[in-house]
């Protein structure tokens, strides 16, 4: 099979669908791939160490798309990029098509392309196994990020994350109890925060008490229990996920109003929808604007400045399916393959995921 790995266009990607190792268990089995050049350099993977692996490099995305049956990305294509998919090509990426233009599910369907959406791979216990180490990973980012938006020079109202003798830590509200919100909440406590999580699992805050013996407040999630956070949480963080579908909203504009001033909100479910209603998309240029006097954090792709760590820590799990899906082709790994079923949201012109195409009736 013939393998593309394009250059990332996203702000500020710098991940890459495939590392120079990938490329060589691939090539050793046959495969052909084609790696834009430049496509890793943004993880430290330098055009030569691709060719060493026995990539050939082709020096524009147009080229990569001609010769690909299989893409390899990270983010999705730009709406620039989707004029290069061929008819019945196959890309994995992490697609999130319900926060993306309409018009790029269209064009799949026209060119009865296959669309697998890296989030939406899911085993039959419910785990997401691709998204989950870049779930970890965005939750260990949290702190630092609000520790910097904290501080006087970020606009923060300058706090210190674990306070210090004789001055109380600062209080941080999690929503969500999940991967993302759990690695957020062991990195918080590590470094001082009072921590609150709000999940509306009762098992899983139970879980998280017995586990942290208190030391993580739990509470569950209802409407007034957030709204109550909201008035003395510092950091409000974001990190509800419901698989294939918008992220709920759960924090309205006023509750926001209710923060105190220069808060910060973190809101990780931005790239379902985003959690918080005055929460928008922004960038790692660009990363936080201020609404009702609280400072919003919502960049989608947070792990994408840790491209290195994250390219390895995503491929780590989703390289079986790389294999499955170049080995015997897009139509038998998909039947063989209920996980990888699940992650298909379009394919031979039909949308496949079930939200999706609520969402494209209703448009």
């Amino acid at each position: 099979m013939n393998i593309g790995i394009p250059v990332e266009r996203q702000p500020n990607e710098y991940r890459v669908g495939l590392t120079p190792k990938g490329v060589a268990l691939l090539t050793q089995a046959g495969h052909r791939c084609y790696v834009q050049r430049g496509a890793g350099v943004g993880a430290g993977f330098e055009d030569a160490a691709y060719e060493r692996a026995g990539a050939r490099i082709a020096y524009a995305a147009e080229e990569v798309y001609s010769r690909a049956d299989l893409v390899l990305k990270v983010g999705p294509p730009t709406l620039e990029e989707m004029v290069f998919v061929r008819d019945g090509q196959t890309i994995c990426a992490f697609w999130h098509l319900l926060a993306r233009p309409r018009e790029m599910t269209h064009i799949l369907l026209e060119r009865r392309a296959t669309a697998v959406a890296y989030e939406l791979i899911q085993e039959e216990n419910g785990h997401l196994p691709v998204l989950r180490p870049l779930s970890e990973i965005a939750g260990r980012m949290a702190p630092q990020i609000a520790a910097r938006w904290l501080q006087n020079d970020g606009g923060g109202s300058g706090i210190l994350l674990g306070g210090l003798a004789g001055v109380p830590p600062t209080n941080v509200a999690i929503l969500g109890a999940g991967i993302v919100g759990m690695n957020a909440a062991r990195t918080f406590l590590g470094l001082g925060a009072r921590v609150y999580v709000l999940d509306k699992d009762l098992s899983r805050l139970q879980l998280i008490d017995e586990q942290y013996r208190g030391q993580i407040v739990t509470m569950v999630s209802h409407d007034f229990n957030v709204a109550r956070v909201c008035t003395f949480a510092r950091v409000l963080v974001g990190a509800v996920l419901e698989p294939g579908a918008r992220a709920p909203v759960l924090v309205t504009r006023e509750m926001v109003r209710s923060m105190r001033p220069r808060s910060v909100i973190l809101d990780i479910s931005i790239d379902q929808g985003g959690c918080v209603e005055t929460s928008r998309p922004t960038t790692h240029d660009d990363p936080v604007y201020v609404e009702e006097n609280v400072i919003h954090y919502c960049v989608p792709n947070m792990p994408g400045v840790v491209a290195r760590t994250a390219t390895h820590a995503y491929l780590n799990a989703a390289w079986p399916y790389i294999q499955q899906i170049a080995n015997t082709g897009i139509r038998e790994a998909i039947e063989a393959n209920p996980a990888l079923m699940r992650g298909v949201v379009v394919h031979d012109g039909r949308v496949t995921n079930k939200n999706l195409a609520l969402l494209l009736e209703e448009a």
